[in-house]
Parts: structure tokens; C-alpha cells; sequence
């Protein structure tokens, strides 16, 4: 198990750094809505990895049949690696630019606010939260929770709803060789 966890979580991983590098380089300095269709896109992509690893082990290693918990089990460990993977790919990127990002996302926050003709007293507010936000954003641990934040919840979703299908052994049965 431990070898398909690794193999499938590492396949993941550079699925979601690779779009995620492609994504960031692509795409307008402090992001765009595209760009985020285009990330959460990415890590359903990479996240499949953990619905084909679960039928993988279902198919080879257990007979076509596996439980709930041992698929969410198999389903998390991968996971966990492809966030680890976007964690890392968020901080190389953050490197890379001189940790720019907010700067330019508040910029680009505060220049939007105005074109759509915002009070001042609502754009001040924001400009004073963000400052406070980039303050924390400064902090590497913060930083690396947040970003994990944005992938942790729906590489957890495929976990459960892969194992919640896959322990139906008639789901994309495999033919499976009797002895």
C-alpha cells in the first residue's frame, strides 16, 4: 500500500505544481478569477490520482472488493502528499517573485474597488485589513497554513466521495482473475 500511496501522491503532486507554476506564469500578477478556475481545475486533476490509486489497490491487491475506511485510509495519505506538493510549488512561487504576491493582490484589490466606484471610508477599511493580512501572510508557518487551506478541503472531498464509490466492488468492476 505504502508503494502505491507514494507512486499516486508523487504523480499528483507534480500534476498540481506543474498547473499550478503554468497557472501562476500565465496569468496577471496578483491573480485573476480565471486563474483561480484554472488552479481548483488543476488540483481536481491531480486529485484524481487518489480515485485511480483507490481502484488500483481495490483491483490488485484486494480481490476487486475494498472497505470504506481502508480506501479513505489509502484516499488521504495521497492527499496529503499532493498538498504537500502545493504547499512546496506556493512557496518556490513566492520565492521566485521576491514574495510580491500581496503586494500586487492588494494593488489590484484596491485599483478594482476604485473602478467600481467604491466609497473612500470602504476602500480605507480595506486597504487597512489587507495591511494587517499582509502582515500575517509575512509569516512563513501562516503563509504555508493558509495555502494549504485552499487545498486540503477538496483533496479530502475526492477522499471521501472515491471511497464512498469504490467500495462498491460492481463500480468500474475490474475483471479480476479467480484462482
Amino acid at each position: 500500500m505504502a508503494r502505491i500511496i507514494i507512486a499516486y501522491g508523487v504523480i499528483g503532486g507534480i500534476i498540481v505544481a506543474i498547473g499550478m507554476w503554468v497557472g501562476m506564469s500565465a496569468q496577471p500578477e496578483g491573480g485573476s478569477a480565471w486563474g483561480m478556475v484554472v488552479g481548483y481545475l488543476t488540483m481536481l486533476i491531480a486529485l484524481s490520482t487518489v480515485f485511480v490509486a483507490i481502484k488500483r489497490y481495490r483491483d490488485t491487491a484486494c480481490g476487486g472488493v475494498i472497505r470504506f475506511l481502508p480506501a479513505l485510509g489509502l484516499g488521504v495519505a495521497i492527499a496529503l502528499i499532493v498538498s504537500a506538493f502545493y504547499v512546496v510549488t506556493w512557496e518556490l512561487w513566492m520565492l521566485r517573485t521576491n514574495y510580491t504576491f500581496m503586494d500586487l493582490y492588494i494593488a489590484k484589490s484596491l485599483e478594482a474597488m476604485r473602478a467600481e466606484g467604491k466609497p473612500a471610508a470602504e476602500i480605507a477599511a480595506f486597504a487597512h485589513d489587507m495591511a494587517a493580512m499582509k502582515l500575517s501572510y509575512a509569516d512563513p508557518v501562516y503563509r504555508m497554513a493558509i495555502t494549504l487551506s485552499e487545498v486540503a478541503p477538496i483533496a479530502v472531498l475526492v477522499a471521501i466521495i472515491s471511497a464512498a464509490v469504490l467500495r462498491n466492488r460492481r463500480v468500474f468492476a475490474s475483471v479480476v482473475p479467480r484462482a
